[in-house]
C-alpha cells in the first residue's frame, strides 16, 4: 500500500522568499504563505488565517526566486515534510513544511499566472 502525501493550497506569500545554495551548490528557495478560510460560528462568518513554510528544492526555485515577492498570489503543489534537529540546549525540534513540487504564481498588478 502506497500512503498518499499531497497537499494544495492558494494563498499569498507572507515575506519575499529567501534563497540560499546548499555545499553541494542546490538551490533552496524559503516562503511562507497566508491562507484564509472562513467558517460560520454561532450564526456569524468568521474569517481566519492560516501560516504555511514552504521549501522549493533545485533548479525550479532557482528559476523562480525573483518573482517570489511578498503579497504575490500562489497556487502550490506539494507533500508534507518533518525536519527534526537539536536546538543550542540539546531540545529536540521539529517543523513541518510543504515540499513544493509545481507553483503557479500571480503577480501584484494583474499579471497572469505561469504554472511552473
Amino acid at each position: 500500500m502506497k500512503n498518499i502525501n499531497t497537499v494544495v493550497i492558494e494563498g499569498r506569500l507572507t515575506r519575499d522568499a529567501e534563497q540560499r545554495f546548499s555545499n553541494a551548490g542546490m538551490s533552496i528557495l524559503k516562503f511562507s504563505i497566508a491562507s484564509n478560510s472562513r467558517r460560520k460560528i454561532d450564526g456569524e462568518w468568521q474569517d481566519d488565517a492560516n501560516f504555511f513554510d514552504c521549501v522549493i528544492l533545485g533548479k525550479l526555485g532557482e528559476a523562480i526566486s525573483p518573482r517570489m515577492k511578498k503579497g504575490n498570489a500562489v497556487i502550490i503543489d506539494g507533500e508534507l515534510q518533518q525536519n527534526k534537529w537539536k536546538d543550542d540546549s540539546g531540545q529536540n525540534r521539529s517543523k513541518v513544511e510543504i515540499l513544493v513540487s509545481e507553483i503557479s504564481i500571480y503577480e501584484k498588478g494583474g499579471n497572469s499566472g505561469d504554472a511552473i
